[in-house]
């Protein structure tokens, strides 16, 4: 049994992150922290009513460090690299939900986050916390990255095509769409019900920051550099991402080949789903679980390959792959707590 704590736990991934861990049998949560609420749980969530009478607490390293074995940090970009490095200090093994440690360079961190680093020397210690690709690294981990959203949907999407024919791909487009709830438990006027509730956007045109995360991961999995044009939009949804991805060849390919080289890729892999042929990702079908289901399709001249590919951003996107990685990290079955 492990002790694991969460910082964050007033926002929607952090509450993901209690679910899951609640129904956990091999963790027991002994700390749950947040800065901008204090007080019972069952009170600022409801829903957690006689399952748990645990107190979220001013967030305090020293305390947290001193009941936990593992700390999940579901804090806002920009402020995990606050106390990362103190819990690491103390011992203790870190899985990071925002994006402070997942780019590798200091430099392209403050290009696209708009703040110096204050930990660039662990940014090379972090594993990329994507568990279908990295997962012996995962393993002796203390300090995890845990995958975007959007990241986690395009780079299990895209891996199969990037990892065994870099050289034939010609481009690559991502056209995405995010439930509210991937923007997090913040008050702004784009996130009101009037504003987001029949309506349907794209929002930072190829200015996302998710995009140099995918062009990270792929252009390491390919031993070449990748790049992606991503576009991000806002679903009047709750939760889910849908991802199309449209994937331009130099020579042709048939359906048939592309389907069987992604179920080869993926037949050892419990939550990643490639559909049959002609089947295509519906968001339903994902949220609340921490599936990547994947659909196919190839044109006629068989040079555009389109993979279409669904997570819930909160499970899959945030909380249930921290777990999963936590699960590799301390030995336990991978779907632990996940099914």
């Amino acid at each position: 049994m492990i002790r694991a704590g969460i910082v964050g736990v007033s926002g929607y991934s952090g509450k993901a992150v209690l679910d899951i861990l609640l129904r956990h049998p091999n963790v027991r949560i002994t700390y749950a922290g947040a800065n901008n609420s204090q007080g019972a749980l069952e009170e600022i969530w409801p829903d957690l009513r006689s399952r748990t009478k645990l107190l979220c607490e001013k967030f305090d390293v020293q305390k947290a460090s001193q009941l936990c074995d593992v700390i999940f940090l579901a804090l806002p970009h920009t402020e995990s690299m606050n106390c990362a490095e103190k819990f690491l200090k103390a011992g203790k093994r870190v899985i990071d939900l925002s994006a402070d440690y997942r780019l590798r360079k200091a430099s392209e961190y403050k290009a696209w986050y708009g703040v110096e680093h204050k930990n660039p020397k662990l940014l090379s210690k972090a594993v990329y916390g994507l568990p279908e690709l990295f997962r012996e690294r995962i393993k002796g981990a203390q300090l995890i990255a845990n995958p975007g959203c959007y990241p986690t949907a395009a780079i299990l999407g895209l891996t199969p095509l990037v990892a065994t024919g870099r050289e034939e791909i010609e481009s690559i487009i991502v056209d995405a769409k995010s439930g509210v709830s991937g923007a997090g438990r913040k008050t702004t006027s784009g996130l009101m019900f009037s504003e987001v509730n029949e309506n349907f956007k794209a929002y930072k045109v190829l200015t996302h920051q998710h995009e140099p995360e995918i062009n990270q991961c792929l252009s390491k999995i390919a031993s070449l550099p990748v790049n992606v044009s991503f576009v991000a939009h806002l679903l009047p949804n709750n939760h889910g991402i849908l991802e199309t991805i449209y994937v331009r060849l130099k020579s042709p390919m048939s359906l048939n080949d592309v389907h069987t080289l992604y179920r080869k890729f993926y037949k050892t892999e419990h939550f990643v789903r490639v559909l049959p042929v002609g089947a295509q990702p519906e968001t339903k079908n994902v949220v609340g679980t921490n599936f990547c289901d994947i659909g196919l399709a190839v044109s006629q001249d068989k040079q555009l390959i389109v993979v279409t590919s669904a997570i819930d951003n909160l499970i899959k996107g945030a909380a249930g792959q921290a777990v999963q990685n936590m699960n590799i990290m301390y030995g336990f079955k991978e779907t632990e707590g996940l099914l």
